[in-house]
């Protein structure tokens, strides 16, 4: 830990303690004994490897030429410098000239117009491809020029055909709001050449709505919540779509997880009242698989086409905060990007540290606002208008920013640990317009920072995984159900889905009728109201004096909201006076004074039964089991920790009545070797051996977190007592396919975490936050031993044999 004075300049390094205290106290016996010097501790820090020497700054610079911003970050005296270089993108390969591809006369005028004389030749194979009726990815960074790959080909056809009166193309986006910032391009291009286009969501008007109806565009651009919810109404509405013969999907890779398995069915439905076999396009970000993980979505073959970023260079430096934490990192990287007047965006991987870290940016006095999942839209369509017309400097958002959205010039991004494919992602939105960009990647206070910091080439291998779990019993449940509304199901069809068509007959949500199985609309139609596409579960509605401002989903609502809680919301703290469950799904906040020091984090319990395993594999010399999980949740109470404060545990408080919920899931199970040297060491042996396996499910989740793309946040972890067993499940209900692609990659995941250990320098027994510690645990960061979970982590990669054994009453759950 480090102590240092900001007006004197003090400062010295003493070993970690969970007790800040005993730390200061330490610090002034030494002081008393002259072992502090007013010199600070400048030689010290680098034998540490706390910072870079100036040659090592220096040699890492070489040839390249940082301004005045990059020098100052990388000669910090606060950070350690992982890695500085400048990434060019090179010019673009340039394929045909416009009026050599064959192409309308109107669509050459209107490109002529917008200046597109020569298309690259990613743009060039796409038109061809997609003209000639292959179903095409088009995988390519942002303002690479995507859009006008799909949009020309489209208008193409549409012009081929002759066709009018009938919706030709439909165009689907991730999000309303995308759809709202593309729409008007699409519209100019196509009225230009006298091709309708109708935008169709939540938010169109009456009156609009008719319109559509009554005329039909060539073109329809909506979002698959729209989608779903009329065909399972059979709306006039979704039969506009039977006529559909080319499905354009932008930001494809967004679909992942839950989100992605219905988006799949729906697909599947599309398919199943169409009357013409439709022509699938979609178009993604950089992602390592995206040919495999759109066949899946769309259940059909497809043809991949690379594209390249517009030429531009930016300065990308990555830094470990040695001698602060992260968000002091961010916000002070944050402000030296405002005070030059270069427009800033920061990534958060969570709502909670976006809004943490506008709190203590606003303190700084920059101009910052929020933008997350979870506020409302019209808040988050005025901060990205605020930022756009240069009124808002700096944006603190989660992924959700990370979309194409126009927000206008950026020249900065800084961003929390996030998958490699993503970051270029971001800093596609830095040096936009060709001028120089920054991209400052903030390595965190915890267990896989360290390991980057250490091995920053790892983390240029780690691309990101898009997963889909098709087979989730309770997406498939639900969209069997939606496929019989959207269309009666007849004998002969959907063999694949036959045992949960059974068990809905069974259950008589479905009716047989006629020879053909109809809904019983009276039995499942709340049931589909309920149903939300985008995750599982009921979500509680979050009110402030009596107005909606936000909702959450169940089960996180209940670590997050429960009586008492402190809740973010667009930049203030709120605590909750009012939580309706399990009775009714809301929660009321109230306002608290500006000075509160506190947030809350949740104490949990949960309990595992295992319901079916799906599959086992030995990994080194393990019985690893993927199965179907029961689990038995329980929030009994929550603890204040200090804001500011990094350390992840604080002053316990227990609930009156705990908050109980039970839900199903997908996840491994694996039985590890018992650290039997550190048994032997232990006065308390149970202690020692228990607080191993706890450790170790940590620091095994943790350590995953890029290797299976960044979905660390997406899982849970339980360690059972003395009995070795490890549960890592899906946080999703059903599963969602995280879990899945950590049994996949196990055995790299193992090996990780065995160097996460090895490799920290902390002495204590417990461990720290860079190793040991999860800022997810809910046992308040209790019950770690390092030394034990570092020999569980040896046996297992030296390939020690065990098998899986039934979990034993009494054995005590620590999360």
């Amino acid at each position: 830990m480090h102590v240092s004075c900001t007006s004197c300049g003090i400062e010295d390094i003493l070993e970690f303690s969970k007790n800040y205290d005993e730390v200061f106290l330490e610090f002034l016996s030494r002081f008393d004994e002259g072992l502090v010097s007013e010199e600070g501790i400048a030689e010290n820090l680098k034998d540490e490897g706390i910072v870079r020497t100036e040659n090592e700054i220096k040699e890492m610079i070489g040839d390249y030429n940082p301004d005045v911003i990059t020098e100052n970050v990388l000669f910090t005296k606060k950070d350690y410098v992982s890695q500085y270089k400048v990434l060019k993108n090179p010019e673009p390969k340039m394929g045909s000239k416009v009026e050599e591809m064959g192409l309308e006369d109107e669509v050459i005028k209107y490109l002529e117009e917008i200046q597109i004389q020569q298309f690259y030749k990613f743009q060039e194979e796409a038109i061809e491809e997609i003209i000639f009726g292959e179903n095409v990815v088009i995988e390519a960074p942002t303002a690479s020029g995507k859009t006008e790959a799909f949009v020309i080909p489209v208008i193409q056809k549409i012009k081929n055909s002759g066709e009018v009166g009938n919706v030709f193309a439909v165009f689907v986006y991730p999000t309303k709001a995308l759809a709202r910032d593309q729409f008007p391009k699409i519209q100019n291009f196509a009225e230009k050449v006298g091709i309708d286009v109708s935008l169709f969501d939540g938010d169109t008007s009456q009156n609009e709505r008719r319109k559509i109806l009554e005329k039909p565009p060539q073109i329809l651009v909506t979002n698959f919540d729209v989608i779903h919810y009329h065909l399972w109404h059979q709306t006039k509405f979704s039969s506009l779509l039977t006529t559909m013969k080319m499905l354009v999907i932008d930001e494809a890779h967004v679909y992942s997880g839950i989100f992605g398995s219905n988006v799949h069915y729906i697909i599947k439905r599309l398919k199943r009242v169409c009357s013409k076999k439709i022509q699938f396009i979609a178009a993604s970000a950089t992602l390592d698989d995206a040919k495999q993980f759109c066949e899946k979505l769309f259940d059909t073959p497809m043809k991949i086409i690379h594209g390249s970023g517009k030429k531009g260079q930016t300065d990308f430096v990555m830094l470990f905060p040695s001698l602060r934490n992260q968000r002091a990192l961010m916000v002070d990287l944050t402000k030296r990007l405002t005070e030059k007047n270069h427009k800033t965006m920061v990534f958060n991987n969570s709502h909670l540290n976006s809004e943490l870290l506008a709190i203590q940016a606003k303190k700084q006095k920059i101009n910052i606002k929020v933008h997350r999942a979870g506020l409302m839209a019209n808040y988050r369509r005025s901060v990205e208008r605020e930022f756009k017309s240069d009124a808002l400097q700096a944006i603190s958002c989660t992924p959700t920013l990370e979309l194409g959205i126009d927000v206008g010039n950026v020249d900065g991004v800084i961003s929390s640990t996030i998958p490699v494919n993503r970051l270029i992602q971001r800093i596609g939105r830095a040096a936009r317009k060709g001028q120089r960009g920054y991209a400052f990647l903030a390595l965190g206070n915890d267990p896989i920072s360290q390991y980057y910091k250490n091995h920053p080439d790892d983390y240029f291998e780690d691309v990101e995984r898009t997963y889909i779990d098709p087979k989730n019993p309770f997406v498939e449940e639900f969209q069997v159900l939606s496929m019989a509304c959207d269309k009666p199901i007849s004998k002969h069809e959907l063999k694949e889905h036959q045992e949960v068509i059974q068990h809905h007959l069974d259950e008589e949500n479905l009716l047989m009728y006629n020879n053909r199985i109809i809904p019983n609309f009276d039995k499942i139609g709340q049931m589909l109201n309920d149903y939300s596409i985008r995750g599982i579960g009921k979500s509680m509605d979050i009110f402030l004096n009596e107005k909606k401002v936000g909702d959450r989903i169940l089960p996180i609502a209940l670590e997050e909201l429960h009586k008492d809680a402190i809740y973010f919301l667009a930049g203030t703290r709120y605590k909750v006076k009012e939580f309706g469950y399990p009775e009714k799904n809301y929660a009321k906040l109230e306002r608290i004074p500006k000075d509160y020091p506190y947030y809350t984090k949740a104490l949990t319990e949960e309990w595992p039964t295992i319901e079916t395993v799906f599959e086992r594999r030995n990994v080194f010399g393990m019985e690893v089991a993927f199965c179907k999980l029961h689990i038995k949740k329980q929030v009994y109470g929550y603890v204040n920790i200090e804001l500011g404060q990094e350390v992840t545990q604080g002053e316990k408080v227990i609930l009156e009545e705990p908050l109980e919920y039970d839900f199903v899931t997908k996840g491994i199970v694996f039985h590890a070797p018992r650290p039997l040297e550190e048994i032997q060491k232990a006065e308390d042996e149970d202690y020692t051996e228990a607080s191993g396996y706890h450790a170790t499910e940590h620091v095994v989740i943790e350590g995953s977190n890029m290797i299976t793309g960044g979905v660390s946040q997406d899982l849970g972890g339980i360690s059972l007592g003395t009995s070795g067993l490890i549960f890592i499940y899906d946080g999703a209900i059903g599963g969602n396919g995280a879990s899945r692609a950590l049994f996949d990659r196990l055995e790299k995941a193992l090996e990780r975490a065995m160097y996460i250990i090895k490799e920290c320098p902390c002495k204590n027994e417990s461990g720290c936050p860079r190793c040991t510690f999860s800022y997810r645990c809910g046992n308040n960061n209790e019950f770690l031993h390092k030394y034990s979970s570092l020999e569980v982590l040896q046996r297992i990669n030296s390939g020690e044999k065990t098998k899986l054994v039934d979990p034993t009453e009494g054995d005590r759950p620590l999360v």
